[in-house]
């Protein structure tokens, strides 16, 4: 790849960044400044700056650093949360990253060890979203928590906190955080009935469904 390549790829790579973030903002699962997006362009990650608003990010705001931390770009401080971030691109194969505050699922977060198997879209996230215990933000703490829960998925949830997803894009990512907070409201708003008790799917029945969405999609 060229230099003019890799400035394009970067450049790119940060205007869907900003479209994500704002996405996460429009759509509620973020409040303010809170969460954070993260993408991976060779060694570079490029991040979303701290305490700074979606809406006043620009192309010439890119902000990245290196897999040890460094950054290599931009004059904003990066997101506080950068550990979160660094640690899930050091230990899986993720090219991006999705940290919201998403209200069902940080309520889930604080009421379950994980978030019982009410749909078998679990099985997109790898089965039973775990919940990592809580750590201060932004520590190395937290992403040791994390990296926990995450064995075997693609996301969970952070106790007294919000959620973290990853994926093969920022699309994905996104995805998987959106479908962990409808699972999260579906389940809370089955189990607030009172005198009922939702129906769970079993271990066997996610399984299935895990074998089933191989195939899902358009081939070609």
């Amino acid at each position: 790849m060229t230099d003019q390549q890799s400035r394009d790829a970067i450049a790119g790579a940060w205007r869907e960044l900003i479209a994500t973030a704002r996405r996460t903002a429009g759509e509620g699962l973020v409040v303010g400044t809170s969460g954070n997006v993260s993408v991976r362009i060779g060694e570079l990650i490029l991040v979303t700056p701290s305490g700074v608003p979606y809406d006043r990010l620009t192309s010439e705001d890119t902000v990245a650093v290196d897999l040890d931390g460094r950054q290599v770009l931009g004059d904003f401080t990066p997101t506080s949360e950068l550990p979160l971030h660094l640690a899930v691109y050091r230990n899986t194969s993720a090219t991006a990253v999705v940290h919201t505050h998403a209200v069902h699922a940080t309520a889930v977060s604080t009421l379950v060890p994980e978030l019982p198997l009410i749909h078998y879209m679990a099985a997109a996230h790898g089965g039973a979203v775990r919940v990592a215990p809580y750590a201060l933000y932004g520590s190395d703490e937290l992403a040791a928590h994390m990296l926990h829960a995450l064995r075997d998925r693609n996301a969970c949830l952070l106790q007294n906190h919000g959620t973290v997803a990853y994926g093969d894009s920022l699309a994905q990512a996104y995805d998987r955080t959106a479908q962990l907070e409808w699972m999260c409201r579906l389940w809370l708003t089955a189990s607030s009935l009172p005198g009922r008790t939702p129906t769970l799917l079993t271990e066997a029945q996610l399984d299935e469904v895990g074998q089933k969405l191989k195939g899902y999609g358009q081939r070609g």
